[in-house]
């Protein structure tokens, strides 16, 4: 019966270059990384490492049950004051992933006397956390202050949450925080900000809410994924103390979800230390990320990810193959994953990354787009 049932769906996808496909690597695979999320360079550190490990040998290794059961550990608890102060918040909650943060955060504060104002570039999981939340939602056009202003103005219900990331993960773009924080006073709003790229990289790595002056305000919730400049796994929710006991008492993925297991929140934990004594290692990744977008002709990025427009999915799958078979790992983003329907090859910036091994991507790089292209 499933095979009837999905053969139709899996053709569709094929015949317009959309299929997506697994494909294991080895620990031992020697390739020059431009695709994965390890902003900072940091998942095969040894500090980090051995953090996870001697983790796993106090506590073992899972956290055993939820975070309300037994799943909170003092490593749980030493993670979020961490980062609550180096992000400059009050107060912070971890979650099993950056997904569940957000989808926790967004459904806690839902409703029916909520709306959502909600950019169109924003990451799935905010999108399903909008489709969860019981709220009315209002998509509007990426990075356009007049849109929200006006949802904002013109809603029925007493509360208003604006939903958006710090710097977007398919473009690469900023948003704009000062006037977002400013229509959101204005029209008694929280704004949600989303620093899963900003984190370890924008504002001398403590993100742009922070960076913006925004940090600590009582309007402003930020969330994070610890997965990317973290090099570990989960996710947390900033902010004052009491959105903290709302989401301990209100959001089921973090109430009804098995708590981040402890190497995960030692990793974190030590990636975040060594980030907070070598302040450098953002600013190499805006010096490789300039780089890439010089030789790939397209604008600077604000974090660590470069876009790069290609003619279709089949160019965009082609050209990242061409780059692996030199020795160069890249991303290839095709619908759903890019928003404005444009497939992409994402590249991602590095620190750590030698000025040798930059020379040869940014060469095999443009070898493969112009030959695709």
């Amino acid at each position: 019966m499933l095979a009837e049932w999905l053969a139709p769906k899996a053709a569709a996808l094929e015949s317009r270059g959309l299929t997506r496909r697994l494909r294991a690597r080895p620990s031992s695979e020697v390739l020059i990384d431009l695709a994965s999320n390890d902003y900072l360079g940091l998942a095969r550190d040894p500090r980090v490492v051995e953090a996870a490990v001697a983790a796993v040998r106090e506590w073992g290794a899972s956290a055993t049950a939820s975070r309300l059961v037994t799943g909170t550990t003092t490593l749980h608890a030493e993670l979020e004051s961490e980062l609550a102060l180096y992000a400059g918040q009050e107060s912070g909650l971890v979650f099993s992933s950056g997904y569940l943060a957000n989808l926790g955060a967004v459904t806690a504060l839902g409703g029916p006397g909520t709306l959502l104002v909600s950019d169109e570039h924003v990451h799935a999981s905010i999108v399903d956390a909008c489709r969860l939340s019981r709220s009315r939602v209002e998509v509007v056009p990426h990075n356009d202050l007049e849109a929200i202003t006006k949802a904002l103005a013109e809603r029925k219900e007493p509360h208003a949450v604006v939903l958006v990331e710090s710097v977007y993960s398919v473009l690469g773009d900023a948003a704009p925080l000062d006037a977002l924080s400013a229509v959101a006073i204005e029209h008694g709003a929280v704004l949600l900000v989303d620093e899963a790229h900003g984190l370890g990289v924008t504002g001398n790595g403590h993100g742009s809410v922070h960076a913006a002056g925004l940090a600590g305000q009582d309007h402003v919730i930020v969330t994070m994924t610890l997965s990317k400049s973290l090099a570990s796994q989960g996710g947390v929710v900033l902010g004052p103390s009491v959105l903290r006991e709302h989401l301990v008492n209100r959001a089921r993925p973090f109430i009804f979800d098995t708590g981040l297991n402890p190497a995960a929140c030692a990793a974190a934990l030590a990636a975040l230390r060594v980030l907070a004594d070598d302040p450098s290692r953002p600013d190499a990744i805006h010096a490789t990320a300039a780089r890439l977008a010089s030789v790939c002709g397209v604008d600077p990025s604000a974090g660590a990810v470069v876009s790069v427009p290609m003619p279709g999915p089949r160019e965009a799958v082609q050209a990242a193959e061409l780059c692996l078979e030199n020795g160069v790992r890249v991303g290839s983003f095709r619908p759903p994953s890019v928003p404005d329907g444009i497939s992409r090859l994402r590249l991602t910036a590095h620190a750590g990354l030698s000025p040798e091994d930059l020379d040869h991507a940014c060469k095999v790089i443009t070898t493969a787009i112009q030959e695709v292209s």
